[in-house]
């Protein structure tokens, strides 16, 4: 009687009981995500290209054993990463269409640098991710080196290139959405700070024909930017300047752009770089910061939330923030007008008018 009345008050009261499924399922979401990086790093996508091979074809060209074969690719199968046309030994596997576009190294879309680093960096740095929170010091590099994230980095040819391609790889997607949904005819110039490889100004100046553009960087940058931007026939219409952002002015334009800079700083830093880029602007021109912005209640973009943990992680005082932290940031510096733009997924554009 007393089980049956408890049911009934639950129903009564549009309760649902209480279900474990959603605890274990993020619980053991390092299992989901460690397969797929392991698939990247394996270069499994690249390998299947437009080939359907069985399980005992493909491991053999993967060297691997016998034993995790099936539960491996299957387990990219049931998570929407392969497909397989068959079961058993005589199953076929192919890319999807998402990883055929993105996670083939053969495709200008590959977005695969971005796991790559997560992989090769990230997924062991994040195993501390309670000392940095008991400490607030970074996790990464420097507890071995004792250098911070980006001297370390920018000293190692090959690890700068991993990053520079991990950064390039995970914006993508929302510069193009920016070149789209933001405004350009009204401006004449355009400055990428911490540009990298000169993504943005590739996408927003093939979009935007009329646009003088440049994208400013570290000096170890600027030979792989120059690469980049001479590959796509825009060297006239490009500029790669080296320098430090906070010991150098920043370049003028019209409108101003920081992809995912602004979170690596501490607020003190976020402050002097809007200040900056405001010095840098004319009367009417915009700063864009494109940023994993977190909602303004802090409840929706869980996204955003991780990220900014992760820049406890990397960098210790960097962390994300909301657009309203933006407003009354740039507010205090002296813009005027703002909006917000949504981009891609959990990420957005936020436009600061001087």
């Amino acid at each position: 009687m007393e089980m049956r009345a408890m049911k009934t008050d639950v129903a009564a009261t549009g309760h649902e009981q209480p279900n474990p499924g959603h605890i274990m399922q993020t619980a053991t979401a390092f299992w989901a995500s460690k397969v797929l990086l392991t698939a990247v790093e394996f270069d499994l996508f690249t390998v299947l290209g437009e080939q359907a091979l069985t399980a005992d074809q493909l491991g053999d060209q993967l060297n691997l054993h016998p034993r995790g074969r099936y539960d491996f690719l299957d387990s990219l199968v049931a998570g929407g990463f392969l497909q397989r046309d068959g079961d058993g030994v005589e199953g076929r596997y192919h890319n999807t269409a998402d990883t055929g576009t993105f996670l083939n190294k053969n495709s200008p879309a590959y977005i695969g640098g971005m796991p790559e680093m997560m992989n090769a960096r990230l997924f062991g740095f994040w195993n501390h991710l309670g000392e940095a929170l008991r400490t607030g010091q970074p996790q990464n590099e420097i507890k071995h080196t004792g250098k911070p994230i980006f001297e370390e980095i920018y000293a190692d040819q090959a690890k700068l290139g991993q990053f520079l391609e991990a950064m390039t790889g995970f914006q993508a997607g929302n510069f193009m959405m920016l070149a789209e949904k933001f405004d350009f005819t009204k401006y004449k110039t355009v400055s990428d700070i911490g540009g990298a490889l000169g993504l943005l100004s590739r996408i927003v100046g093939q979009r935007h024909p009329h646009l003088a553009l440049t994208t400013f960087d570290l000096p170890p940058v600027a030979p792989q930017a120059q690469q980049r931007i001479d590959e796509a026939g825009m060297t006239d219409r490009i500029k790669v300047v080296a320098g430090d952002f906070f010991a150098d002015a920043l370049p003028k334009a019209d409108v101003i752009t920081l992809g995912n800079v602004l979170h690596d700083w501490n607020l003190e830093r976020k402050k002097v770089l809007i200040k900056k880029a405001y010095d840098a602007l004319p009367e009417g021109g915009a700063l864009i910061a494109i940023e994993n912005l977190i909602d303004d209640a802090r409840r929706e973009n869980l996204f955003g939330l991780l990220m900014s943990l992760n820049m406890l992680i990397e960098l210790g005082d960097g962390f994300d923030y909301t657009g309203a932290n933006f407003k009354d940031w740039c507010s205090e510096i002296g813009f005027k007008r703002f909006e917000i733009i949504p981009l891609a997924g959990p990420t957005s554009a936020a436009v600061a008018y001087k």
